[in-house]
């Protein structure tokens, strides 16, 4: 589920709206960049600017393991006629929120999960694997920050991002995090 982004990019009457509903409020269209894409021109989570940021929590803890991120494949061109939207360079951080009892607080640790480039040239799925010192790094909440795209001034569109991963297989992983 997204639950923070930076300021979507809206176009028409919608800007009105949006303007009057809170800062913290998550734009109902963030939804369709957790989902399947069939290259559909309006399928996707549009940011203001060409850069921003997208925080995600997941279902249940994981141990992550790749991040994926999808655009409009380059063969589709009677989907997207410009490219320039596409997220080029990330950061993915992720992150578990615990409590420590001993001490009566909540507890966080940040991972840096990932780091990379979407290239326009590969394939519009672009697997990235997560850094081998995250280790055994349990996460349930993603961040992505995106620092640049393609070119494209006004808004940054992604169609797809993906946490790849697994549960932990024991209550004494849970603990080591704590």
């Amino acid at each position: 589920m997204v639950v923070r982004h930076s300021k979507p990019f809206i176009i028409g009457k919608v800007r009105r709206w949006f303007r009057k509903i809170s800062l913290t409020t998550v734009y109902r269209n963030s939804k369709n960049m957790l989902k399947p894409s069939f290259r559909e021109l309006d399928q996707c989570f549009p940011l203001k600017g060409d850069s921003g940021f997208v925080h995600i929590r997941s279902r249940t803890t994981i141990l992550p393991e790749a991040i994926t991120l999808e655009h409009v494949d380059k063969h589709e061109q009677a989907v997207a006629y410009d490219r320039s939207s596409a997220p080029k360079n990330y950061q993915v951080y992720g992150w578990h929120r615990g409590y420590n009892a001993d001490i009566a607080i909540e507890t966080r640790k940040i991972f840096l999960l990932a780091e990379f480039s979407y290239n326009l040239e590969k394939s519009n799925a672009q697997t990235f694997n997560v850094l081998d010192s995250v280790g055994f790094g349990l996460v349930d909440k993603v961040r992505l920050d995106f620092t640049s795209n393609h070119g494209n001034p006004s808004h940054t569109c992604i169609y797809r991002l993906q946490v790849h991963g697994h549960e932990p297989t024991s209550v004494s992983m849970l603990a080591t995090q704590s």
